[in-house]
């Protein structure tokens, strides 16, 4: 199982997991052009995919869960990760404005309490991306990547997670379309995968990005309850509606 944070830093620091990396990170930027000024929060293992964010956003956290374990972050600079439990998350309620959900919902233990979590911190007009290992795609059977270590979904099963615990499910794209191995032929022609894949393949890429809106629900004002007497008369009791 890849849920320690040493081997989650010795793939991405690998030649394949650099390729993998790079594919995601663009992705995540397809969905997220602009992050000005707001506030983005990475869970699981989504430090890879924030560091493009640094420059523009507000402030940009990320937080490991403690089966994981937690790793320094940015290298060379103050320490922007926290360790947590899933369920515990250490945010204010409607304090992020854009959650990255990585290495997160295919490894945990406390599914329905994690995503109740990320409900709990994301604004009302934040938005949260869900990075996790497709069922379809070659990634989810290779166990030597991360993305085969956990529980691959299907979209359909994102899709009635997010309805389940109040997210509106949006934009969705795949990625990582050439085989996880590590040749010097692929990953030297990954550009060439991905462009392939997409156009004719869609549906095999080994990871899919799901973007998700909180769901909020306005409250209407009680309806004002209408009041009778009764008025008695011989033999009979009638009610007749009052006005107000």
């Amino acid at each position: 199982m890849w849920t320690d944070v040493i081997d989650m830093n010795a793939f991405y620091r690998s030649r394949l997991g650099q390729i993998a990396c790079r594919i995601l990170r663009h992705r995540v930027r397809e969905i997220w052009p602009n992050a000005q000024g707001q506030t983005v929060v990475g869970l699981g293992y989504a430090t890879p995919f924030l560091k493009q964010f640094n420059d523009e956003a507000e402030r940009v956290i990320a937080t490991m869960p403690a089966h994981m374990g937690v790793t320094h972050w940015p290298r060379g600079k103050p320490n922007k990760v926290a360790l947590s439990y899933e369920e515990s998350l250490p945010f204010p309620d409607n304090s992020v404005d854009k959650l990255l959900l990585a290495h997160s919902i295919e490894n945990t233990e406390n599914l329905r309490q994690l995503m109740r979590e990320a409900w709990r911190i994301l604004a009302d007009n934040g938005k949260m991306v869900i990075i996790v290992p497709s069922r379809r795609g070659f990634w989810a059977k290779w166990d030597r990547t991360p993305f085969g270590g956990g529980t691959p979904y299907s979209f359909g099963q994102v899709q009635a997670l997010m309805h389940d615990t109040q997210f509106e499910p949006g934009p969705h794209t795949r990625a990582l379309y050439m085989p996880p191995f590590k040749s010097n032929y692929l990953v030297h022609t990954s550009p060439v995968w991905e462009r392939l894949g997409r156009k004719w393949f869609p549906q095999m890429g080994g990871v899919m990005l799901i973007e998700a809106t909180k769901q909020v629900y306005a409250t209407t004002a009680p309806k004002q309850a209408v009041k009778y007497k009764f008025i008695t008369a011989p033999n009979t009791i009638r009610a007749s509606r009052k006005n107000n």
